[in-house]
């Protein structure tokens, strides 16, 4: 038995159609990410998931012989870390981006108020909350002067003075 290495090595599916498959479903994931599950209070990041996920399902296909060779199961996650890298550039360089690609902050607590729309918006249980606020040393929510729910899940607590 002998090795193939032109079916192992050699293209099955044209690169362009890779390339595009790749933009595509990693376009289309994190936009789902961004509108329909934004984040989660201390979650690790959706961008940082989604990309482990779909590198680790390309890569799978690569090796497994879904595709017809490792070249293209290579430019499928090369398609898919350049576009990551390109999303986080474009979050760094262009300000009037960063809104879209990057949701803002989200105020959970006011003067020691809870500001149960925005908890509702976020599916934040007022029990987590408090689970956070004791992370952060806080007893009681009336010594909360501002927590915000950061982009990426942590909440992060200003007490009163």
């Amino acid at each position: 038995m002998s090795l193939d290495w032109s079916g192992m090595f050699g293209l099955s599916v044209p690169p362009l159609e890779l390339i595009i498959r790749g933009s595509a479903m990693y376009l289309f994931l994190f936009l789902l990410f961004r509108v329909v599950i934004r984040r989660r209070v201390g979650a690790v990041g959706v961008a940082d998931i989604l990309v482990l996920v779909i590198i680790a399902d390309a890569a799978q296909n690569g090796m497994s012989g879904e595709y017809k060779s490792v070249t293209d199961g290579a430019i499928l996650v090369g398609t898919i870390v350049a576009w990551d890298y390109l999303i986080d550039w474009l979050n760094y360089r262009v300000p009037a981006l960063r809104g879209w690609l990057e949701p803002p902050p989200l105020l959970l607590i006011r003067d020691g108020r809870m500001l149960h729309r925005n908890l509702r918006q976020e599916f934040v249980t007022v029990d987590e909350l408090k689970a956070k606020l004791r992370e952060n040393g806080v007893a009681d929510i009336a010594e909360v002067r501002e927590a915000r729910m950061e982009t990426d899940g942590q909440v992060s607590v200003l007490k009163k003075d």
